[in-house]
């Protein structure tokens, strides 16, 4: 570099520029010390990954660039291909041993696990002052996507989560154009998906199967009631089972929902109603649809941003067709869309905020305002974070400051699925983490087993429940869970 690099330049740079971006030495002696910003690391990230077989194995593709010195995953045979690919990190089957022994020595660690493991990981990691990237959704409960947001500022490390899409144009131009009041006001989005495309509605399998060999089931279940083997669990099919997923909602909704949080600058519902297909206490429905409240915010420069109401919908529900949406126009794109109704326009994307066009063809011209990451990579936007001093460093696209808030909107959808029996539009208060309306002396039970049968033509309807439980501990639960087997979370900072 041979012109001088004003603070100010530097942080447009770092957002546009290629990781290990460095400042020369002579650049150095020509500006006060206080003046000049810390250079960005100049070597390669020291990785530990957890969860390899699945989509972690795409996510390390993305982060080649730096040195993977640690592979864990409780699988070793689904993991194996990613084994072979990174011959020199050290191999693992249970976190908790791969960080004895490597964490000191790591830069960053990228958590790809089942649901309900992501928080146990990504907060030790943070706590260790270690970047870290997390697949979606970012955690399983409302309590751990708050705990991990604050950790990630107490401590200063950069973060990533695993909705790729907000490294997207897409998204940047759903915002922009909504935000230059292109499609008015918006009051009301719908949003759908494909999925599930893994088993979901099923009772608990009553063949308990020998573990095999190659798979640590101790480690799976991490801090989840322990329950024999069965093949149906795991790899990927953990997403239907409430234990160890999300469903849908938690697998894509972070990818479709992303654009509607980010553009109407949403934070906290405060109501929220759940409905969906038979409702098992194992694992999750066939179909669902959530309607989320949320309160006016501020208005911007040229848009109003009013009360709105969010609804999801997932397992082959969708939407009705938006009026003026001509004939054979397919509504899904990648998996799902979003549709937001404005006093002007509609707007609609798909997932991913992908492709985002005007119900009425027009075509905005709309200065880009938002960070574009250079080629949509992702993860190596992340990286680029890692490497910056924090006192100048750019935000990911999709760091915990703003994952964090979004990923307890997805899965406070979760729990209104399954707090649908109470019948009630719940109230929020997202200060507090609580819902405020259910009543003291109301119970909560869900089906085991539907015994629905027909004999000589006629049905018999003989469903098996739960016990009943008080409805207001059962959604403590389920907003902070207990965890079982010893494992612990850090406490949550008062900051």
């Amino acid at each position: 570099m041979s012109k001088e690099i004003s603070r100010r330049s530097f942080l447009k740079t770092g957002t546009t520029a290629a990781v290990g971006l460095s400042m020369a030495p002579g650049l150095m002696a020509k500006k006060k010390k206080k003046d000049v910003p810390p250079a960005p690391l100049d070597r390669k990230l020291k990785i530990l990954a957890v969860g390899i077989g699945g989509r972690g194995a795409g996510v390390l593709h993305g982060m080649e660039t730096e040195d993977i010195i640690g592979l864990c995953d409780v699988d070793w045979q689904y993991a194996a291909p990613v084994f072979e690919r990174y011959p020199n990190a050290k191999r693992y089957n249970d976190y908790k041993v791969m960080f004895a022994e490597l964490l000191d020595e790591a830069d960053a660690v990228m958590v790809a696990t089942a649901d309900h493991t992501h928080a146990i990981i990504a907060a030790e990691a943070i706590c260790a002052g270690k970047h870290v990237y997390v697949e979606k959704p970012l955690t399983h409960s409302v309590y751990e996507s708050r705990l991990l947001t604050k950790l990630a500022k107490k401590y200063g490390v950069a973060t990533q989560m695993g909705n790729q899409g907000s490294s997207g144009d897409g998204v940047k131009t759903v915002c922009e154009w909504i935000w230059n009041g292109e499609i008015g006001e918006v009051t009301k989005v719908e949003t759908f998906t494909d999925r599930p495309i893994w088993p979901q509605g099923l009772e608990r399998p009553k063949e308990v199967m020998p573990v095999p060999s190659t798979l640590n089931w101790d480690a799976f279940i991490g801090p989840a009631p322990m329950r024999p083997y069965n093949s149906i669990y795991t790899p990927w099919n953990f997403r239907g089972w409430w234990d160890f997923g999300t469903g849908a909602l938690g697998d894509m909704a972070c990818h479709i929902l992303h654009p509607v949080f980010k553009a109407l600058n949403l934070k906290y519902p405060t109501k929220v109603q759940g409905s969906s297909t038979l409702l098992l206490s194992e694992s999750c429905p066939n179909a669902e649809m959530v309607k989320y409240v949320f309160p006016a915010r501020d208005n911007m420069p040229k848009v109003a941003m009013p009360e709105v109401e969010v609804i999801w919908y997932d397992g082959g529900l969708t939407p009705f067709r938006p009026e003026g949406l001509p004939a054979g126009v397919n509504l899904n794109n990648a998996g799902g869309a979003a549709i937001f109704y404005g006093t002007k326009d509609v707007l609609i994307c798909g997932s991913y905020g992908r492709d985002p066009y005007l119900l009425s063809g027009r075509v905005p011209d709309v200065p880009q305002t938002l960070r574009r990451v250079p080629d949509q990579q992702h993860q190596q936007d992340w990286i680029r974070a890692c490497k910056e001093h924090p006192s100048v460093r750019v935000p990911s696209a999709s760091d915990f400051s703003e994952a964090g808030p979004f990923n307890e909107m997805v899965v406070m959808g979760v729990l209104a699925v399954r707090l649908q029996s109470l019948n009630m539009e719940l109230d929020w208060d997202g200060e507090k983490m609580e819902f405020t309306n259910i009543p003291e002396d109301a119970t909560i039970r869900t089906v085991i087993h539907d015994g629905f049968t027909i004999k000589d033509g006629h049905p018999t309807f003989n469903k098996t429940y739960t016990d009943p439980v008080n409805a207001r501990e059962y959604a403590r639960e389920m907003v902070r869970h207990t965890y079982q087997n010893g494992y612990k979370l850090p406490d949550m900072p008062t900051e």
